[in-house]
């Protein structure tokens, strides 16, 4: 019995054993493959690709947006300034398009210099310690600071916040867009001078096309023609957005030509005026066949030509295309001593004799 239980006994403490051995393995294993998988966490963080720079000065913090660079502090390439131009404040930075003019006042007559002037987006402008006044363009839009070059390490760069946005115009004629060449429009700026006048950011410009402004509200002329069919309004560029702006023009086309019959030919080298019925000059011209836009109204027309004016009244609606034939007639009817029917005519003061 006792040699029994002895044997029973030992068989319990071998299976413990052999518990105990598997335990620790599968402990030891797992300690193994956890410092192993720290090991290629750590490989991994240390290879990994940075999302980016921290944020600049300027900016706000990063985060993946379109159209939006980072710019890094650069080395120092010697005694000068990094300049970057930004279109809006929240940090968007212009990267074609720009010219940048850097001036210096000296002497006593205090006249400011053209220094140097460089067509690249964020350029390195070396300079001497000092004080300059730069100039950042971006088309019709710009900004003029000045800034100060030290000898010791200065700021990264020098930030241009120019506030510009975009203005596209387009016309219709007809409710069609307007052919190439029809129509051009003129931009004024808000400001007024000593004589109320606006100034003028842009003449003849071309419908459909992108002009850069700072923001701001504006005075648009869009001239259909050469005379008096034209649009005037006003609108509001916004810091980076494009305004888009819709004009419909109305208006008649009408090609005079002065006779001495109807449908005669033109008489050359004549001079025309052509005034609203209520006396408003609209146009003056000289030629054959003169072709003008005139605004939907009733006009009169006077032809000069061999010292005589003759008058026509006549009117234009929208969309128009007329010929209007001023009728020659001579002074005075030299069978019945009546005025001529047709045109009046007006003959030249006799200068005076004494």
């Amino acid at each position: 019995m006792i040699d029994t239980a002895v044997r029973h006994r030992l068989r319990v403490l071998e299976r413990r054993a052999r518990a105990f051995a598997r335990l620790r393995a599968s402990a030891l294993a797992v300690l193994l493959l956890s410092a192993f998988a720290a090991t290629v966490a750590l490989a991994q963080d240390r290879n990994a690709v940075p999302d980016g720079p921290p944020a600049g000065p300027w900016g706000p913090t990063i985060e993946k947006r379109k159209n939006t660079t980072v710019v890094e502090r650069g080395k120092n390439k010697g005694t000068g300034v990094k300049v970057v131009a930004l279109l809006t404040g929240d940090g968007q930075q212009i990267d074609q398009g720009l010219v940048w003019r850097v001036f210096q006042t000296s002497g006593q007559a205090r006249k400011s210099r053209l220094l140097m002037e460089s067509h690249e987006a964020s350029p390195f402008l070396k300079l001497q310690p000092g004080e300059y006044t730069v100039n950042a363009a971006f088309g019709r839009a710009n900004l003029t600071r000045k800034i100060t070059v030290k000898a010791e390490d200065g700021p990264p760069f020098e930030a241009f916040v120019l506030n510009a946005g975009g203005l596209r115009l387009s016309a219709l004629i007809n409710g069609k867009p307007a052919p190439p060449g029809f129509v051009t429009y003129s931009i004024y700026a808000d400001d007024r001078d000593q004589f109320e006048n606006r100034t003028a950011v842009i003449t003849a410009a071309k419908p459909n096309l992108i002009i850069r402004l700072n923001s701001g509200i504006y005075r648009i002329v869009s001239q259909y023609g050469d005379a008096n069919a034209k649009i005037e309004t006003d609108v509001t560029v916004e810091a980076g957005k494009l305004t888009e702006t819709t004009v419909t023009h109305t208006g008649g086309k009408a090609t005079f030509k002065l006779v001495t019959r109807s449908g005669g030919e033109a008489m050359p080298d004549t001079r025309w005026t052509i005034q609203t019925d209520e006396g408003e000059m609209v146009k003056e011209s000289v030629g054959a066949l003169p072709t003008h836009v005139l605004a939907p109204g009733n006009y009169v027309v006077r032809a000069s030509s061999g010292g005589h004016i003759f008058q026509k009244d006549f009117q234009i609606k929208d969309g128009d295309h007329v010929s209007v034939e001023v009728m020659m007639a001579a002074a005075r009817d030299e069978r019945s001593e009546r005025s001529a029917p047709g045109a009046t005519t007006i003959m030249p003061t006799e200068p005076d004799q004494n």
